[in-house]
């Protein structure tokens, strides 16, 4: 039997890297906040979706400002981002029923497609954890950094094997659940990360090539760019 569908929306991060007055999952793109622009796209891939929104706790009177300001209306739980990412989710799987389905997206990730959502929200139907990943395109380099410089380690990558891990990463609850019952580890980067560490087996679905995350303001460049494509081409 199919579970409600949930959404958890990473976005407690500070965003220093952006440079930018506001953390960067507040900032306009195509003149709507990267964080509402992400979370539309989710309500239109899966209208009923109950959507957990982590954010920074300075911030979160102003998203709710904001939300009512601008008529925003998504439904939402507003919880207080943790330490790191790893407990950033920890806080927002509390309010997740074990008979769920859920899915941990960036924030800063507007351009999934709502197809793409629904792909994965079918695949984990069948698998208790579902990751969209792309091949990695660029040579690979093994680099050291000695005395100010960076040098070469001499070590050989096989650039067929290598994928980078997307989001939304799509879980049956109950395991994502109890695998986040584990003591942090800096390794956990991602919840695919958690997941497997807890011996969760993971299944792999190709991702969108333009599912990129908002990290600098040269991210930002480039999703206006497809944005304002798109719109052309409509």
């Amino acid at each position: 039997m199919e579970g409600k569908k949930f959404l958890i929306v990473t976005a407690g991060g500070t965003g220093t890297r952006m440079g930018a007055a506001l953390p960067k999952q507040f900032l306009p793109l195509g003149g709507v906040p990267i964080l509402r622009r992400t979370m539309e796209v989710f309500l239109r891939a899966v209208p009923d979706i109950q959507v957990i929104t982590v954010l920074p706790e300075a911030h979160i009177d102003y998203w709710r400002t904001y939300c009512v300001k601008e008529n925003f209306l998504c439904p939402q739980r507003l919880v207080k981002g943790g330490f790191t990412r790893f407990h950033s989710v920890k806080n927002a799987l509390k309010y997740v029923p074990d008979q769920a389905v859920v899915a941990v997206h960036d924030g800063v990730r507007p351009l999934i497609t709502p197809g793409k959502i629904r792909e994965l929200f079918e695949a984990v139907l069948n698998a208790p954890a579902v990751i969209p990943v792309l091949p990695v395109t660029d040579t690979l380099k093994v680099i050291d950094r000695k005395d100010g410089k960076l040098v070469s380690s001499g070590e050989q990558i096989d650039r067929s094997r290598i994928y980078g891990a997307q989001t939304p990463q799509v879980f049956q609850a109950a395991f994502l659940k109890a695998a986040y019952g584990q003591q942090y580890d800096t390794l956990f980067t991602d919840d695919a990360s958690v997941a497997e560490r807890y011996g969760i087996p993971l299944t792999f679905v190709e991702g969108e090539r333009f599912n990129l995350k908002i990290t600098t303001p040269e991210d930002l460049v480039l999703a206006s760019a497809i944005i304002d494509s798109t719109l052309r081409s409509e």
